[in-house]
């Protein structure tokens, strides 16, 4: 892909492509011909602070177009759109990456480029993350949508020049006190992998339906062992609970994993890297498997996998299993797996039901 200058002449070209896509995560969602036209007369694409350019991809498609303005300043911001039709296909990281190569290529020598988002604007957040930039602000009620009239969250990314020109990313420690310093930097890590039998991968909005489906068809087991299966388990609730999910994985909060039989594509259960304490790091591995596909050893496997990928690309020195000490299936994929029993902890929880007492059972594994 390559970025192609936008000029004058192209006018009527992007006021076809700005009023006839969609724009649900900009302040203006719905760009009408006169705005557009009044923000080319005042120099809104096209002045000494703004340039606007086309994506333009290998076919020579235009797919979309970037507006890098401040470009005065020595931190210029940009908006980038890309049309309907070419959204999902890695055209936003690629525009990102391009814009990052022009910025700082600029003779002037600028030392970051910075960028804005609605704070469920998924998607955006993770082409971000992908291509080298950094959170870097957490702005609460700044982003008002006229036509919901309500305010959203907004999201600051930068990248510097510094880790431009060095090819990495240094994470902003949100908590600067004075022990803040004992963190190290939490790693860029890939959002799916596979084992032998199956595809690992950070959970999408596309999996809702399966996901619910698969949770109706378990619930009567889940609700042996699991808190959340007691809460209600309709289309709209699991939509809401793999939304919450997305972005807990995009924050490296809480990194839930949803496992599909490679062969058949079928979702065939979850796990996840829960309790995570990045100073250590440390993580809780968690789990339950769709009825259909119990028995076959895949949640074994899954969790196998699951910890190599802990250990060798999270850095973990320390991986646990906590399940209760009546669930023999769960028990068993621990040991399977390799763990370790290391205690059990007299009382310690509360069945799922919440009616009874129940005793909790640690394996876990270390780092040599």
């Amino acid at each position: 892909m390559q970025l192609k200058e936008w000029t004058m002449v192209e006018q009527e070209q992007l006021i076809h492509f700005m009023t006839t896509n969609t724009w649900p995560f900009h302040m203006q969602e719905n760009s009408g011909r006169e705005l557009i036209e009044k923000a080319i007369r005042e120099g809104g694409y096209e002045s000494d602070e703004v340039k606007t350019f086309w994506l333009v991809n290998d076919t020579g498609e235009k797919v979309g177009i970037a507006k890098i303005h401040d470009l005065q300043d020595d931190v210029p911001l940009f908006d980038l759109r890309i049309a309907d039709h070419y959204r999902g296909r890695g055209y936003g990281a690629s525009a990102l990456r391009l814009m990052a190569d022009y910025v700082f290529g600029l003779p002037e020598g600028k030392n970051r480029l910075a960028g804005h988002t609605r704070h469920d604007n998924l998607a955006m957040r993770k082409t971000f993350e992908r291509s080298g930039f950094v959170k870097e602000g957490h702005l609460r009620q700044a982003w008002f949508s006229p036509e919901e009239d309500r305010y959203y969250d907004a999201i600051t990314y930068g990248i510097t020049r510094e880790d431009y020109m060095a090819g990495k990313k240094t994470p902003v420690v949100w908590e600067d006190n004075e022990d803040s310093g004992t963190v190290q930097g939490i790693p860029d890590f890939p959002d799916q992998f596979e084992s032998e039998r199956l595809l690992i991968r950070m959970p999408s909005l596309s999996d809702v339906s399966d996901v619910n489906n698969a949770i109706l068809q378990t619930l009567p087991t889940l609700r042996q062992w699991m808190r959340w299966a007691h809460q209600p388990q309709n289309l709209a609730d699991t939509e809401q609970r793999i939304r919450q999910a997305i972005a807990d994985f995009i924050m490296k909060k809480d990194l839930r994993l949803h496992l599909f039989e490679k062969q058949t594509g079928d979702f065939i259960g979850s796990a996840g890297l829960h309790q995570i304490d990045w100073s250590i790091p440390k993580f809780e591995i968690g789990y339950w498997l769709a009825g259909e596909s119990v028995a076959k050893g895949y949640m074994t496997e899954a969790v196998e996998r699951i910890t190599e990928f802990t250990f060798d690309e999270l850095g973990a020195r320390r991986v646990e299993i906590r399940c209760d000490e009546l669930n023999k299936k769960s028990r068993a994929v621990a040991e399977r797996a390799g763990f370790e029993q290391e205690a059990v902890l007299k009382n310690d929880d509360r069945s799922a039901d919440g009616t009874q007492l129940r005793n909790t059972v640690i394996y876990a594994k270390i780092s040599d």
